[in-house]
């Protein structure tokens, strides 16, 4: 089996939340979905499993954090183009999330961010390598895509 990542995150209500995965690109997987989750597709190696708050509840005895107050994670999102990052965080503010700061260009690094309707923190990026080379041989490169986020 090829590596993957299926990163789970509680949601407050599954349809809402596949639906607004759904705008940004993300493909629901049937086979895996049901009433309490969502199984959503971003590429053959990375899925994002929505879950409702009392099936997640059965994965950990941690008591759920609210997302909009508490930060747990972030997650980055590479990109081929700056165009691509531009498309997605708009798709989020158009289905209903919210945009976090203004885009940050640092030449070599292009990124944008914003949260789902749960408060999950998202930060699409683009990065071209050749600038990134540069930018650290002549020592300017002070965040890489680790940082990329909200």
């Amino acid at each position: 089996m090829a590596k993957m990542i299926f990163v789970n995150l509680p949601v407050a209500d599954v349809a809402a939340a596949t639906a607004f995965y759904q705008a940004l690109g993300f493909e629901k997987n049937d086979q895996f979905s049901n009433a309490q989750g969502s199984s959503m597709v971003w590429s053959d190696a990375i899925y994002v499993m929505l879950l409702d708050h009392a099936f997640y509840a059965t994965f950990t005895s941690k008591q759920i954090a609210d997302a909009r107050t508490h930060s747990a994670a972030l997650f980055a999102l590479s990109f081929e183009d700056r165009a691509g990052v531009d498309a997605i965080t708009e798709a989020a503010v158009a289905a209903g999330g919210r945009e976090l700061h203004d885009p940050e260009d640092m030449g070599f690094m292009y990124s944008r961010a914003f949260e789902d309707l749960d408060g999950h923190g998202w930060g699409p990026f683009h990065m071209d390598m050749a600038a990134h080379a540069e930018a650290t041989a002549q020592g300017t490169a002070h965040r890489g895509s680790e940082g990329a986020g909200a």
